[in-house]
């Protein structure tokens, strides 16, 4: 059962164990596993030969064809540094130079990433996170080590290529790094600055403002950019915590470290914001709380509940990549020290894999000493082959797209965001719509007939806790445009929605979607918790709260499928032939209206006309100061269809509020129940189009 439109949007901004520890590579079919090997007592081995090895692939034996023995000396830090007058600056390369395939090009050395994260990282924190590097840079860097810059605020950028010369790295590090820039401040303005096209771009569309995706998708590029050099890299990544929205998408996650494997590094986070004690009513950075949450201690766990959150996706990376998380220290220099001591000698075995398939399964390696030789090995058991989904004809498209939503490495090819809502429609069921947003500009039009057209796929799956199939949906959508819409498609954003009826409960979306024109996809995987309102007693039971810049007539529609007219009766966000879009991103313009719609269910009657009464009001807020709230609302007339839920909607104009980070509150208030509820979400206000220009 389901609902399916496909619309254009209106134009939006478009404005992530020791030294024995091993990581894949995977360049055309030859695939690169680095060995530690240690004797009983822990002291390397650096005398064994390539056939001393055997290598396995999925239990198939495999011939050695790349051999290398990595000896990382250099114990000893380099020389104090002294910098003769008229000493002439030396080149900054600002990109990764790539190895030929199978080349060891920095043969004996130490590789070493500090990635700064700007758009996670307060100034404060910048300027810590700076002194540490140079710190390290002073007193700690080796003779072995090489150490590329790398930073991201909007976009990513190579600093320095992979350098030993320290005068150089502390040149870069003190002053060009940008402090102060990039950082997600709630009180600071959202620029829709694309800036330099030359450099990488994480995502130049409002998809990924509050999202760990954006993060996630630079440091996936990060090690895309290094996965031609086999040998073992550590990448340190300085950021203060990733914040989630609670609709991430864990497919993004996956892909990153899966990058990362296959590129051979290691992710060492480092929470730049040190040890913190924060007091119950906050600091001096935030203004006064009140409420009684202050007295009862909820507000002191809802912050400390907040901010190990933050840490969480810190923790998965290093984890899941051999590396190791540095949180809750203030000697930030320790995670690259650490980083440092984690690379010693090690062996690079290579080899050209005989299953030639690329259909990105994971496949199990295994690495044998011959008996004569007694010693630990310390390397990762496997990795995930590429995937050429692309270049499959149109007979096998279906098995392509069901083939792609069970692996285990995601496809992030194509960026999607998608939103879960829901709504009661009687005791025990509920509505689920789910909308996918794709950036327009993402997609390959076609000529066909005199119009521009692309053709899209999507196929999703809703399991539940215990892995039984919940809901599906599998369409085929052509989207056709003419005239001055075919050529601002660059600056818009496709939506598809779709919806299922389930009972509440927990479950897993798992979403993918495929441009059909270049074969891109991309995959959307979330949680979501439908909870049952019928238990509710204490607080107002409500539904979720949609957040919209736009309202559309169902036959405004570019594309759609066939239509299921009884489910879309039942859809909450269609009414009089006119469907309200999520935002999604949650990213809106000053010349829009922000539309909130939200249900409230089972509300209590006026005794004396047995007509219920529920008020509510919308507040923005820009960190704890209220920067605008909305006349109060009152309604008393349920839905027709559906007599035990009132509707609350509201039309706010953006134009007098200025740009920026808000986070909007709606307050319900049942009048005779006397139960209240304030939902909360945060959202981006930008320049309105012609500002912008």
């Amino acid at each position: 059962m389901r609902t399916l439109l496909i619309a254009l949007l209106a134009p939006a901004l478009l404005s992530a164990q020791k030294d024995q520890t091993a990581t894949f590579q995977v360049s055309s079919r030859l695939v690169i596993v680095n060995v530690g090997v240690r004797d009983k007592s822990g002291k390397v081995v650096d005398n064994l030969k390539a056939e001393d090895f055997t290598l396995l692939e999925d239990g198939k034996a495999q011939k050695i064809g790349v051999f290398e023995f990595q000896r990382i000396s250099g114990s000893a830090p380099q020389p104090a540094l002294v910098t003769p007058t008229g000493t002439p600056a030396v080149a900054r390369v600002t990109a990764i130079t790539p190895s030929k395939e199978g080349q060891i090009r920095y043969k004996d050395r130490r590789l070493l990433v500090l990635f700064f994260d700007l758009s996670s990282m307060q100034p404060a924190e910048q300027i810590r996170a700076q002194k540490s590097a140079l710190e390290f840079l002073d007193h700690n860097l080796t003779e072995a080590d090489l150490v590329s810059i790398m930073v991201f605020s909007t976009r990513l950028k190579v600093l320095q290529d992979f350098t030993s010369d320290r005068e150089t790295l502390r040149e870069i590090v003190k002053k060009n790094l940008q402090i102060g820039t990039g950082a997600d401040d709630p009180g600071t303005t959202v620029s829709d600055d694309t800036g330099d096209d030359n450099s990488f771009q994480a995502d130049e569309t409002e998809f990924n403002i509050f999202n760990t995706d954006r993060k996630l998708t630079a440091l996936e590029d990060a090690a895309r950019m290094l996965a031609s050099l086999p040998e073992k890299k550590a990448l340190v990544y300085f950021s203060s915590g990733i914040s989630k929205t609670g609709t991430e998408n864990q497919s993004q996650l996956r892909a990153t470290v899966n990058a990362a494997v296959r590129a051979n590094i290691s992710f060492y986070p480092v929470d730049a914001r040190g040890l913190v004690a924060t007091a119950p009513a906050g600091d001096a950075t935030q203004g006064a709380r009140s409420g009684r949450g202050l007295f009862t201690g909820g507000t002191q766990r809802d912050a400390r509940a907040s901010f190990e959150d933050q840490q969480e996706t810190l923790t998965s990376l290093a984890a899941d990549t051999g590396g190791k998380a540095f949180m809750d220290s203030n000697d930030l220099a320790l995670g690259i020290t650490k980083a440092q001591e984690d690379i010693g000698s090690y062996y690079i075995l290579g080899y050209y894999t005989s299953n030639p398939a690329e259909d990105g399964r994971f496949r199990r390696v295994q690495v044998k000493l011959n008996p004569a030789v007694q010693a630990k090995l310390d390397y990762r058991s496997g990795y995930f082959a590429p995937k050429q989904f692309n270049k499959f004809n149109s007979s096998d498209k279906e098995k392509q797209l069901e083939d792609a939503l069970l692996l285990g490495d995601p496809i992030t090819d194509l960026p999607l965001a998608v939103e879960v809502n829901y709504f009661r429609l009687a005791k025990g069921t509920y509505f689920v719509p789910i909308a996918v947003k794709i950036p327009g500009s993402e997609l390959d039009l076609v000529k066909r007939r005199g119009a521009d057209s692309a053709e899209l796929d999507f196929i999703g799956q809703v399991r539940d806790v215990k892995g039984k199939l919940a809901g599906v949906v599998r369409d085929n959508i052509r989207i056709t445009l003419k005239g001055e819409a075919a050529g601002q498609i660059v600056r818009r954003a496709i939506l598809y929605d779709s919806g299922f009826t389930l009972a509440p409960g927990a479950y897993k979306l798992k979403f993918l979607a495929r441009e059909n024109t270049t074969g891109k996809m991309g995959t959307f995987e979330t949680g979501f918790t439908i909870p049952d309102v019928n238990t509710e007693d204490k607080t107002l039971r409500t539904s979720s709260v949609v957040w919209s810049n736009q309202r559309e007539a169902l036959t405004d529609a570019v594309g759609a499928a066939e239509k299921n007219k009884k489910l879309m009766a039942a859809n909450p966000l269609v009414r009089d032939d006119r469907k309200l879009l999520p935002s999604i991103t949650r990213t809106f313009r000053k010349d829009q209206n922000l539309y909130v719609y939200l249900e409230v269910y089972d509300s209590v009657a006026n005794p004396a006309n047995q007509m219920p009464g529920v008020s509510a009001s919308l507040s923005f807020y820009r960190g704890n100061a209220k920067a605008f709230q909305t006349e109060a609302i009152r309604v008393t007339q349920p839905l027709a269809k559906r007599n035990h839920a009132l509707p609350l909607e509201f039309q706010v104009p953006l134009e007098n509020l200025p740009p920026g980070n808000y986070t909007c509150q709606v307050n319900v208030i049942d009048e005779f129940g006397k139960k209240f509820a304030f939902p909360r979400a945060r959202v981006a206000l930008l320049a309105d189009q012609a500002a912008a220009r």
